[in-house]
């Protein structure tokens, strides 16, 4: 086990809480020899271990940071990620109480995201969590691309997504249960692709997003922010709503 993998383990306090706090199984962590490349935003987001720590290899490799447009993307992805995979512990709310905004219209959501995550309790956040996402049977919505595109899940919009994973090179994560057209995935997926984790030029990113989030991503989080049983996640529904809105129109500009 590397040193990043073993910081990250030591800052939650164990193995199986830092699974719980990515969502995915322990005996999956535990079968890790160093942090995979597309967690390191999300370990990051968990734990507060930076992603230089983390996989050096990675983040100490590149010869020039990464521009603060770009890094301020990826960073709304991964907090978009880890809040639609699973419902946010005690740490990730206070971090998130902490987040500021400005005179932007995002901004001005993120200051309410911080607001709302200020007077979030775990426990309420579990059940609205579950209200939305996973229910009996299944939640209020279902965030996967292929029941927006089609109206049943695993259908052709997921074989495609496969496809062209597979042909960039980037793999399914251990121990992930999930669909890849999970919108959290997804997201995960975009922001690994702004940081660099995978080879990935600027405009297959484009073409990507075009591909599989444009196209219903958008009406998910629109979806989100005026569900019944969104209190907390209303909020995460606005601020997702508004970036791919504007992502879409600053790729429509390079297209």
């Amino acid at each position: 086990m590397d040193q990043g993998l073993k910081e990250a383990i030591g800052a939650v306090g164990g193995v199986s809480e830092l699974a719980r706090r990515i969502g995915i199984s322990q005996p999956s962590v535990s079968n890790w020899l160093r942090v995979p490349a597309e967690r390191v935003l999300a370990i990051e987001a968990a734990t507060g271990v930076a992603r230089t720590v983390l996989r050096p290899d990675l983040y100490d490799r590149q010869p020039d940071p990464i521009d603060e447009v770009d890094l301020a993307r990826a960073q709304e992805y991964a907090l978009l990620a880890l809040l639609l995979l699973r419902a946010p512990d005690g740490t990730l709310l206070k971090r998130m109480a902490r987040l500021r905004g400005d005179a932007t219209p995002l901004g001005r959501l993120h200051e309410a995201l911080a607001g709302a995550a200020a007077k979030a309790r775990p426990e309420r956040l579990d059940r609205e969590f579950a209200d939305l996402f996973v229910g009996i049977g299944r939640g209020e919505l279902v965030p996967y691309g292929s029941y927006y595109l089609t109206g049943f899940l695993n259908a052709r919009p997921l074989a495609r997504l496969r496809e062209d994973l597979q042909a960039l090179g980037i793999e399914r994560a251990s121990g992930e249960s999930e669909p890849e057209d999970h919108a959290g995935l997804l997201c995960e997926t975009m922001a690994g692709m702004i940081h660099g984790q995978f080879a990935i030029a600027s405009e297959q990113q484009r073409q990507f997003f075009e591909k599989h989030l444009a196209p219903w991503i958008g009406r998910f989080f629109a979806d989100l922010e005026t569900a019944r049983s969104a209190d907390f996640y209303r909020h995460v529904g606005a601020a997702g709503r508004l970036f791919i809105d504007i992502e879409t129109e600053a790729f429509a500009l390079l297209g």
